[in-house]
C-alpha cells in the first residue's frame, strides 16, 4: 500500500510550499516571485531522456505542481490518497508564472495551453509536454469567446480590421488572436494590439472600458461580462477556431531525475482518472469546487460544467503534434522567432500514459 497522501503546509502570503527544495514565493494577479531548491538536492545519477521510464517510484519523492483545478479534483477523486509519492501543490496557473517557476527550480510539472512550451523554448528553457488533454466538440465548446466592447461595432470577424485588440505574447489567447486574424485574412498591422495581461478580468475591463474594442475571454468571465455589459451594447462572437489545447509539462532537466520522472508518470496517470471523475460527478464537483473552494454560486458552476464539453485524452499524439507545428509556424512568421519542430516538445515516453488511464476510468 502506497503511503497517504500528505499535503505540504501552507506558509503566510505563499503558495503551498514543501521542504527546503520550495524555499519562498509570492504570488499575486500580475506577478510572481520563486526561489528554487539547492544544488545538492538534485540526484546524482541522470537519466537519459530516451530511456525507458522507472516503474518504480523511490521512497521520499516529492513531485511539485502547478495545477490548481485539477490538484481538487484529484483530492475528491479519491487519486490524491494512491499517489505512491508526496506531492507540494504551487497556487501556480498560466504561462508566465509556470515559466517564471520553472526558472527558479521551483516546480516540477505545471498545468498550460499549447503556447507555454513554444516560448519556454523561444525564451532558451528545454520543457517537455508529458500530456495532452482536448475537448470532444472543440468548435462547439470552445474555451475562449471574443468579447466584444460597447459600441466597438464587431458583430463578426471581418469586423475587426482596424479595432483595438488585447494582445498577451506568450499565452493561449495571444496566439488565438493571431490565429483569428489569419482566419479572417488580416495582419497585425491591420490591427492595433494592446498588450495586456490576460489574468483575473483585466480583459473584461478592458472591454467595459473601451481601453480595447475586443478580447479573448473565458471561463466565467464569458457569462458575467454578458450579464454585465450586454444592457449596454457589450457582445460576444464565436472565433470558429480549436482552442482546446491543455497540457501538462516539465523542464526537460526534471525528467533527467529518475525518482521524477517516474512520479511524472504516476501523477499523468492520476491526472487522467480525475479528468473521468470530473465528467462523471459533475453535481459534487460544482458543489465542492465551483462553490465551496472557488465561492462562485451554483449557477455560474453549472454553467462552466454545461460549457466545458467532453473530455478527450488522445491515444497518439500524431494529430496533436501536427496541429502544434501549424501554431508554431504562425507564430514564428508573425513574431520574428526561429522555427521549431513541435514533435521536440513531446515527450512521447508518455504518450499512452494519460490516455490508458482515461480509458481505465477513475478507478
Amino acid at each position: 500500500m502506497p503511503p497517504p497522501f500528505r499535503s505540504a503546509p501552507r506558509l503566510p502570503g505563499s503558495p503551498l510550499l514543501r521542504r527546503r527544495t520550495f524555499l519562498a514565493a509570492t504570488l499575486g494577479v500580475a506577478a510572481a516571485g520563486l526561489a528554487g531548491c539547492a544544488e545538492d538536492d538534485r540526484p546524482t545519477v541522470r537519466l537519459a531522456l530516451d530511456a525507458p521510464l522507472p516503474a518504480e517510484v523511490p521512497s521520499g519523492t516529492v513531485l511539485r505542481v502547478g495545477d490548481k483545478e485539477l490538484q481538487k479534483a484529484i483530492e475528491y477523486s479519491g487519486q490524491a490518497e494512491k499517489l505512491s509519492f508526496d506531492v507540494s501543490w504551487a497556487n501556480i496557473s498560466g504561462g508566465p508564472e509556470t515559466l517564471e517557476a520553472f526558472r527558479a527550480d521551483a516546480l516540477d510539472i505545471g498545468s498550460v495551453a499549447d503556447i507555454p512550451p513554444i516560448h519556454a523554448a523561444w525564451t532558451g528553457l528545454s520543457t517537455k509536454i508529458v500530456a495532452a488533454k482536448f475537448r470532444q466538440d472543440p468548435i462547439n465548446h470552445p474555451i475562449y469567446q471574443l468579447g466584444v466592447a460597447p459600441g466597438a461595432g464587431v458583430a463578426s470577424l471581418a469586423d475587426l480590421r482596424g479595432k483595438k485588440i488585447a494582445y498577451s505574447p506568450g499565452q493561449a489567447q495571444g496566439a488565438l488572436v493571431l490565429r483569428v486574424l489569419h482566419q479572417a485574412g488580416l495582419a497585425k498591422g491591420d490591427v492595433k494590439l494592446v498588450e495586456l495581461a490576460s489574468t483575473g478580468d483585466v480583459y473584461p475591463t478592458a472591454l467595459a472600458s473601451r481601453q480595447v474594442d475586443v478580447a479573448p475571454i473565458g471561463g466565467i468571465n464569458v457569462k458575467r461580462y454578458l450579464a454585465k455589459y450586454a444592457r449596454d451594447g457589450g457582445s460576444t462572437i464565436s472565433h470558429g477556431l480549436r482552442d482546446d489545447p491543455g497540457h501538462l509539462y516539465v523542464r526537460a532537466e526534471t525528467l533527467e531525475d529518475p525518482a521524477k520522472a517516474a512520479a511524472i508518470r504516476e501523477y499523468v496517470q492520476a491526472w487522467a482518472r480525475a479528468w473521468v471523475w470530473i465528467e462523471q460527478n459533475p453535481d459534487e464537483w460544482i458543489d465542492r469546487y465551483y462553490v465551496k473552494d472557488q465561492g462562485l454560486s451554483r449557477e455560474d458552476g453549472q454553467w462552466l460544467v454545461d460549457n466545458a464539453g467532453v473530455p478527450d485524452i488522445p491515444a497518439s499524439w500524431s494529430d496533436v503534434i501536427a496541429r502544434h507545428q501549424q501554431t508554431i509556424d504562425l507564430l514564428a512568421k508573425e513574431t520574428g522567432n526561429k522555427p521549431l519542430n513541435a514533435a521536440d516538445l513531446y515527450d512521447r515516453r508518455y504518450e499512452s500514459v494519460g490516455a490508458t488511464a482515461f480509458g481505465e476510468g477513475a478507478k
